[in-house]
C-alpha cells in the first residue's frame, strides 16, 4: 500500500475521532442551564476548538486522498473542511450575540442559545453519519460486495 494511502487512512481516523470526540463532549454540555455568561463562553470556546480541529483534519484528509489518487473522497473531505469554516462563521457569532444577551439578563436568549447549541450538535452528528456511510460504501466497493 502506498504511503499516501497510509496517510489517508490515518487522517480519516483522525477526522472520525475528532468528530466523535466533540459530539461526545458537546452533548453533556446541554445539561448546562446556559443562563450565565460563563456557560455561553465555555460552549462557544468548545465549538471554536472543534471547528478548527475539524478544518485541520478534514483538510489533511482531503490532501492525503488527493495524493493517493482518490479524487472523489478528497472532494468529500474538502467539503467537510469547507462546512467547518462556514459553520464557524455562522454558529460562533450567533453564540457570541446570544451570550451577550444572556449577560444583559435577556431571558429569551437562553432558549436561543440552547437551540443553536443543539443545532450544532445535530449538524456534527450528520457529518459523522456521512463520513461513516461513505467509508462503508467505499469498503464494499473495494471488496467487491
Amino acid at each position: 500500500m502506498p504511503a499516501a494511502m497510509f496517510a489517508a487512512l490515518f487522517f480519516t481516523v483522525a477526522l472520525l475521532v475528532t468528530t466523535a470526540y466533540f459530539i461526545m463532549g458537546s452533548v453533556p454540555l446541554l445539561i448546562l442551564k446556559h443562563d450565565t455568561p460563563l456557560d455561553a463562553r465555555f460552549v462557544r470556546a468548545f465549538f471554536n476548538v472543534y471547528y478548527k480541529a475539524a478544518f485541520i483534519t478534514a483538510t489533511a484528509t482531503a490532501v492525503s486522498y488527493a495524493l493517493a489518487h482518490r479524487p472523489g473522497i478528497a472532494v468529500g473531505a474538502a467539503a467537510l473542511a469547507l462546512i467547518a469554516v462556514v459553520l464557524r462563521r455562522k454558529i460562533l457569532p450567533r453564540m457570541d450575540s446570544l451570550g451577550a444577551q444572556i449577560q444583559s439578563n435577556d431571558l429569551d436568549a437562553i432558549p436561543g442559545f440552547r437551540k443553536t447549541h443543539l443545532a450544532a450538535i445535530v449538524i456534527n452528528i450528520a457529518q459523522l453519519v456521512a463520513i461513516v456511510w461513505c467509508l462503508v460504501v467505499l469498503s464494499r466497493q473495494a471488496s467487491g460486495l
